[in-house]
């Protein structure tokens, strides 16, 4: 409860360093352990379909001047369902709209839960971005480390967001970012974070993040919805559903209400202080 009321609701980023000693995967979680039970199956990173044996292989080689292919969004619900058990509990609990059953499926499509991250040194997330649906984040790091880039919203506008896609910054080097093109970005205030293994950072929604990897890494990632940023990801859906059917979404929004009433009902509430 304490996590929801100085965290959550406030918007405040934490890093959680016992937390993920729950998991089954720490520790479980590692390139030989991927390489030996799902070597054969491939996926695609940036256009290139890799099998998980050459990805691991890959990031145990990479190097500063060439690193290995980043790959994120790997969606574990679709390609290791079976590990789902290896990362609970849930940082929210019962909290956690995207786990409770009153959820429509339907309402959640195109939402990842739950993926994983594949990478080795000198590579990073190729953007500074903010995530969509309005989700708040968990990451967990299961094998090495990663640093962290984060800006909170009051930083938008020195962000540059792209007009077209204002989720993402127009800034392309944030590590050397063009004085000339993007001024405002220098008098930027953020967060630089090394998460060490078996450590969780959480943020909320809003936040502007990057990540680069000083080593071979494998993360878990977990998108959060609770009753704060439950309008704001009903309101996405609507928009998201908008663009097919403005019948269906309209539909999609008037469940999504429903569906919200009911949580707010089964929800424990939090303690008057």
């Amino acid at each position: 409860m304490d996590f929801i009321r100085e965290y959550v609701e406030p918007g405040r980023p934490l890093i959680l360093t016992d937390f993920a000693k729950q998991y089954p995967a720490l520790g479980k979680w590692t390139p030989h352990f991927f390489s030996s039970h799902y070597g054969s199956l491939s996926h695609e990173v940036k256009g290139v379909r890799y099998s998980i044996a050459e990805q691991m292989g890959l990031i145990q080689t990479s190097t500063e001047e060439k690193p290995a292919p980043y790959s994120y969004n790997l969606n574990i619900d679709l390609a290791f369902p079976e590990l789902r058990p290896d990362v609970e509990p849930l940082l929210l609990g019962r909290r956690d709209r995207l786990a409770t059953r009153l959820l429509l499926r339907k309402l959640t499509r195109g939402t990842i839960k739950h993926e994983v991250f594949f990478g080795g040194k000198g590579a990073s997330f190729p953007y500074l971005h903010v995530d969509l649906q309005h989700l708040h984040t968990q990451i967990t790091q299961l094998y090495g480390d990663k640093e962290f880039f984060l800006f909170p919203p009051d930083q938008t506008p020195y962000m540059y967001p792209k007009p077209d896609y204002p989720l993402v910054s127009a800034v392309d080097n944030v590590f050397n970012p063009d004085p000339v093109r993007f001024p405002l970005f220098c008098q930027a205030k953020g967060h630089r974070e090394m998460l060490k293994e078996g450590e969780t950072i959480f943020f909320p929604t809003g936040w502007w993040h990057m990540t680069r990897i000083p080593g071979p890494s494998i993360s878990y990632g977990r998108a959060l919805l609770e009753r704060g940023n439950w309008p704001a990801y009903l309101k996405d859906t609507y928009n998201g559903w908008k663009q097919k059917s403005a019948l269906m979404a309209m539909a999609a929004y008037a469940i999504g209400r429903c569906c919200g009433a009911l949580m707010d009902l089964g929800e424990p509430a939090l303690p008057l202080i």
